[in-house]
Order: structure tokens, then C-alpha cells, then sequence
């Protein structure tokens, strides 16, 4: 039998293929747009995609209010400017550099679980958050070969983004985790508030996009590799992302969610980066510290 836990394992982890993926395909779609920009256009491609699902969750007559603020500001924090930290970093950081400061998302979401909403791992759970945060160390300490290093400053910027992200995506999980931990709302509903509130918020930016108005659109050719990564890395993962924080305490669903760094390393010999024996390592520290979770 197939329990709410298991569930929630197999969604975040499904999440974080997504999110690796997407990574490696907006890698490809050099672009003009900021950051900002990007995160809005990615945004509203996204609401579309995902809106159909709503006829398989009608939305409640009833909706309770709190849970809706909760991911209103978990939509604001999460994703307006969690989002747009993420790509501005990854601009300047690399894929790999960029996603492995997320390293420190478990640690911080658990604690502030253990503070706000009274989540308290187990001991075995703890060993398990331990386990796979020395993974996405290891992973992080390992430098691309073959791939130049930023400039100091950019990198110290780089650094920043990616730690303002790192802690506008775990005040965003947290939000959403205390939004659904009462089932009153399926994961893709909480996912389309989270996305509505963020592209609404973001939506004054599109007078900088080139060719506003009416809105902005990338060129042609482009169009499937955005309706692709947006598809994996923004409607998907979200809502399996929701179905996580729903189903798991959030130090345990971000932990989880985290692990994409761990799953790039088979693609990076694709981009010229050998994982070396860090990263042989830091999968099996990863698989430790799953079974530690899941068992």
C-alpha cells in the first residue's frame, strides 16, 4: 500500500528531476531579458499549462482564507523573488555552481519548521538531512573542468543572488507547507495561486520587454525549448512541489526537493564536467540519507 509519505517522496523527487532538466534547457535560451523579465515570462506560460488541471480539482466553494494568504505571500517570496535571485545567480554562477548553494535549503527550512510549525525529525530523519546536505557539499566543492571561473566580483555577487534565493525558496515552502497541512487545498490549486500571485506582482515589468505591447515573446525557433523548460521547471515541478510540502514535514520535502544537483551529474558529461569521485560519493551519501527519510 501506497501511503501519503511515499507520495510526497516520490513527488519531491520527481520535482527535482524537473527542475534539473528545465535548468539545463534555459541554459540554452540565451536571451536580453533580465532576470525579473525571465521569471515573468516563464510565470505566465506557466499559468496557462497548468490551469487545466482544474478540472479534475474543482476549486472549493469555500476556499479558507488564511490558506490563501499564506500562499499569496509564499508566491511573492517564493517565486516573484526567489525565482528572479535564482536566474540573476545562475547567470552569473553556472547551473551547477548555482543549484549546489542550495546545499544549505534543508538545514534552514528544518530548523525554521522545528521554530514555526513545531516539526520535529526524528533521529533517523535528522541522519538523513545530514546525509544528503554533505552530498550537495561535496557537489559543490567540485569545480566544472573545463569551464572558466567568474570574475571575483561577479562570482561574490553570484554568491549573494544564490543565497537570497536559497532563503526566499525555503520562506516560500515554509509558507506553502503551513497553507496545506490542513488538506483544504489540492497541490495544483496552491500552485496556480503561488504562480498568479507572482506573475501579478511581476506584471509591471513587462513594459521593459522588448516588444511591449501587447507582451513579449521569444523568438520563433525558440518557442518549444520554453514551452519545455517552463512546462518541466515551473508547472510541473511546482505542483509536485506542492504535493511534497503537503504530503512531508518541510525540512524533509527541501531536503528532497534540493537533491537536483545530485541528479545533474549523470548530464554533466554532456556539458564537458567529469563528477569525479566527489560526486561518486555524494550520490551515494544521497542514497544513504533517502532511504534514511524514506525507510
Amino acid at each position: 500500500m501506497i501511503t501519503p509519505q511515499t507520495i510526497g517522496v516520490l513527488a519531491a523527487l520527481a520535482a527535482a528531476l524537473c527542475w534539473t532538466l528545465s535548468s539545463t534547457l534555459w541554459r540554452q535560451l540565451p536571451t536580453s531579458l533580465t532576470a525579473a523579465q525571465l521569471n515573468l515570462l516563464k510565470n505566465w506560460l506557466a499559468l496557462p499549462l497548468l490551469a487545466p488541471a482544474l478540472l479534475w480539482h474543482p476549486w472549493p466553494p469555500q476556499p479558507p482564507a488564511h490558506a490563501l494568504w499564506l500562499l499569496g505571500l509564499s508566491g511573492l517570496v517564493g517565486i516573484a523573488v526567489g525565482d528572479s535571485l535564482y536566474f540573476a545567480a545562475l547567470r552569473r554562477l553556472g547551473t551547477r555552481r548555482t543549484l549546489t548553494l542550495d546545499a544549505g535549503g534543508p538545514a534552514v527550512t528544518a530548523v525554521a519548521g522545528l521554530v514555526w510549525l513545531a516539526e520535529v525529525p526524528t533521529l533517523q530523519q535528522w541522519l538523513g538531512l545530514g546525509l544528503i546536505s554533505a552530498a550537495l557539499v561535496l557537489v559543490a566543492l567540485q569545480q566544472p573542468a573545463g569551464l572558466a571561473a567568474p570574475a571575483p566580483a561577479v562570482q561574490r555577487l553570484g554568491v549573494l543572488l544564490a543565497l537570497g534565493a536559497l532563503l526566499a525558496g525555503s520562506a516560500g515552502a515554509l509558507l506553502a507547507r503551513a497553507a496545506l497541512r490542513d488538506g483544504a487545498l489540492e497541490p495544483v490549486q496552491a500552485a496556480l495561486v503561488r504562480l498568479l500571485v507572482a506573475a501579478l506582482v511581476l506584471l509591471p515589468l513587462a513594459r521593459g520587454l522588448p516588444g511591449w505591447p501587447p507582451r513579449p515573446r521569444p523568438p520563433q525557433r525558440r518557442w518549444p525549448l520554453w514551452l519545455l523548460a517552463t512546462l518541466l521547471g515551473t508547472s510541473a515541478g511546482i505542483a509536485l512541489q506542492q504535493t511534497a510540502l503537503q504530503r512531508l514535514p518541510g525540512g524533509i520535502a527541501v531536503s528532497l526537493l534540493a537533491t537536483a544537483p545530485l541528479m545533474a551529474l549523470p548530464l554533466a558529461p554532456l556539458e564537458g564536467d567529469r563528477p569525479g569521485w566527489r560526486g561518486l560519493l555524494a550520490a551515494l551519501l544521497a542514497l544513504a540519507g533517502l532511504t534514511a527519510l524514506v525507510v
